[in-house]
């Protein structure tokens, strides 16, 4: 029988064990992935410290990676064996371990998986998924703006009229991918997000109007200023929670708008009490999966890289090789990065 390796976290808190199991083959809509690198999220590691979402162990983690398709199921139509890709893994937090991006072979739904464009390396790709489809989350199923390079969506109409919005967390890897992705989808929209002053020529470069100091005194008044007509913003997607910190965020909306507040899912979500009048959502980067036109989104990533349409958000820094290096790369993360994805090559 033939067997492949996983990266098995035994229990709560750990440790790793790398284990040969037994290896499955892909169902018919399914795709089998040879990985060539993982990126790191903060999910990652809360789910080590935590069991967070976790039923049944030991388990295998791992949301983002890359490899070279190995096999394909009978009805899958977009991809063939040899072809290099990268896709969102574990999207629907399943605990089949087989889904998940720590381990030598993951078969996942073909809808999960986009073509690696040639210009990216492995480890760049790597970085792309999770971030992208979170990011893709808020602007079509929050915001309700449909994504134009969608075919399904391109026919659809907003049903607000945004002037202003405004990205908490811009140089998270979410929130660089929101602010490229309103950029294409509403080109006047003004965009406004806050950082850390190191990214403020990086985040204006990916389309951001305006950028801010999160730490200013003065943040609620120069957002306001920083709209059009000094009327405040019609909508906010928090992408590192900072409502749960920053709770007067909320008077920066406009009396006008829609008053439309997104927030990344995260444990930080309980402290947050919006006011009334704010419509609040929470972000799951999976549900995109279930609407009109899902099924195509992340596959339509490749091409929009391609074009010159969407560029890798964040700073990619390669921390090791080998399995043994995702345990380093997680305790890095922990600690705390700043617009950067940590990434482990296969």
């Amino acid at each position: 029988m033939a067997t492949t390796l996983q990266y098995q976290l035994t229990k709560k808190g750990g440790p790793f064990n790398l284990v040969k199991v037994p290896k499955a083959a892909p169902d018919s809509k399914q795709v089998a992935i040879r990985m060539k690198a993982v990126a790191l999220n903060p999910l990652d590691w809360k789910q080590l410290d935590t069991g967070l979402m976790i039923t049944k162990w030991p388990t295998v983690l791992g949301y983002d990676g890359s490899g070279i398709v190995e096999a394909v199921g009978a009805d899958v139509t977009k991809f063939k064996a040899g072809d290099e890709v990268f896709a969102n893994f574990r999207s629907d937090h399943s605990e089949v371990k087989e889904q998940a991006a720590f381990q030598e072979v993951a078969i996942i739904p073909e809808q999960h998986i986009s073509l690696k464009p040639k210009k990216l390396s492995f480890e760049e790709a790597a970085s792309l998924p999770v971030g992208y489809v979170t990011a893709a989350n808020a602007v079509f199923c929050v915001l309700k703006v449909p994504l134009p390079f969608v075919a399904e969506m391109k026919h659809m109409k907003c049903p607000h009229e945004y002037k202003s919005i405004l990205v908490l967390g811009g140089s998270s890897s979410v929130g660089a991918s929101v602010i490229q992705l309103l950029r294409l989808s509403l080109p006047a929209v003004t965009i406004i997000t806050t950082s850390s002053p190191a990214h403020n020529d990086r985040l204006k470069e990916l389309g951001a109007t305006t950028v801010l100091s999160y730490k200013d005194l003065s943040l609620i008044s120069d957002i306001k200023g920083a709209t059009p007509d000094g009327r405040g913003v019609d909508a906010i997607i928090d992408t590192v929670a900072s409502a749960a910190s920053q709770t007067d965020i909320f008077e920066s909306f406009s009396q006008e708008g829609p008053k439309i507040y997104g927030e990344v899912a995260t444990e930080f979500s309980g402290q947050i009490s919006p006011p009334e009048g704010v419509t609040r959502n929470i972000i799951m980067a999976a549900d995109i999966f279930g609407t009109p036109g899902g099924g195509e989104v992340l596959y339509a990533l490749g091409q929009l890289i391609e074009d010159g349409k969407f560029v890798v958000p964040v700073k990619v820094e390669v921390v090791g090789y080998g399995f043994d290096a995702i345990g380093l790369g997680v305790e890095k993360l922990r600690a705390g990065v700043s617009g950067t994805k940590l990434v482990v090559s296969l």
